[in-house]
């Protein structure tokens, strides 16, 4: 083992934290033994939300002050004991193989790979084709005040719900806040997005601080409503993973009663295992709420 290499025992699992004291966040001086310390933190209350999903992984080798990559294809000196998923890709007679974190152990072993942010596919490695999740990303412009942010989240709850479904939300860590609702796996992702899309198109014609324009130089002022991600092989940041930006915020669930105080970047490395200590994750029981 390297000299400035630990091991540590998760769960059972040796896992290796090499080159703890690589600054991760510059910014802010957290380390590589920060990231990873914090996965092992977070994890008891993640895993339910990334177990059986394949995952795409988010890496900053040295640090989000240079150039990280998307990582799809699982890296083939990765432990055996870190389960990888055959996922069929659209159009193409190949496959990609996607990790699968269903324990501690893996997660702070891919932190130890500088994976910093952890996104998630909406439907699981055992049933590909029907998501589980639907998700509306309100991607507002910077001149979006956050109360007229944080009323336009707690409208799109609200129509979600009159659509039959049970919404919760998350602070992404990012600009803005998702939306998203737990689903029974009964439809496959065309019907969803359709479904999805219609209440877009609803809300962007009865509020016009709303709009569904996908081209940026079209938007304006307005939050635009994403739905795109209710698609096969697309990805949403996952509940408590952190993401690549100053501070190390992390994409954060809340509950609707927290909604009007909160921010899309209140909660992350800094502070998320205060927020655990006091706080139940508020999307406990989010499976248990699936609608059709």
């Amino acid at each position: 083992m390297a000299a400035d290499s630990e091991t540590l025992d998760i769960g059972g699992r040796s896992v290796e934290l090499s080159k703890g004291d690589k600054v991760m966040y510059p910014d802010d001086g957290f380390t590589k033994r920060d990231v990873v310390g914090y996965y092992r933190a977070v994890a008891s209350a993640m895993l339910p939300h990334v177990r059986g999903k394949p995952l795409t992984l988010r890496r900053f080798p040295d640090g989000i002050g240079s150039g990280g990559f998307f990582q799809k294809e699982a890296s083939e000196h990765f432990p055996d004991w870190v389960r990888v998923v055959s996922v069929p890709q659209r159009g193409a007679d190949d496959s990609v193989h996607h990790v699968v974190a269903g324990d501690a152990a893996t997660l702070v072993y891919l932190a130890n790979q500088a994976c910093l942010e952890f996104h998630v596919a909406l439907s699981t490695a055992d049933d590909l084709e029907r998501p589980v999740l639907a998700v509306v990303d309100l991607d507002p412009p910077e001149s979006i005040g956050i109360a007229d942010l944080r009323s336009i989240t707690k409208d799109m709850c609200d129509r979600l719900r009159d659509a039959g479904m049970e919404p919760f939300v998350q602070a992404t860590g990012g600009k803005g806040f998702h939306v998203v609702a737990p689903l029974d796996a009964r439809r496959d992702f065309d019907e969803v997005r359709a479904h999805m899309a219609e209440i877009a198109d609803r809300a962007e014609q009865e509020d016009e601080r709303l709009t569904t324009q996908q081209r940026k130089d079209k938007r304006g002022d307005r939050v635009f409503l994403d739905i795109n991600r209710n698609a096969y092989g697309q990805t949403m940041i996952a509940p408590y993973s952190l993401r690549a930006r100053p501070g190390a915020p992390a994409a954060t669930p809340i509950d609707l009663a927290e909604l009007s105080r909160a921010t899309p970047r209140r909660h992350g490395l800094a502070n998320m295992t205060r927020r655990l200590a006091r706080k139940a994750d508020p999307w406990a029981e989010i499976d248990r709420r699936a609608a059709v």
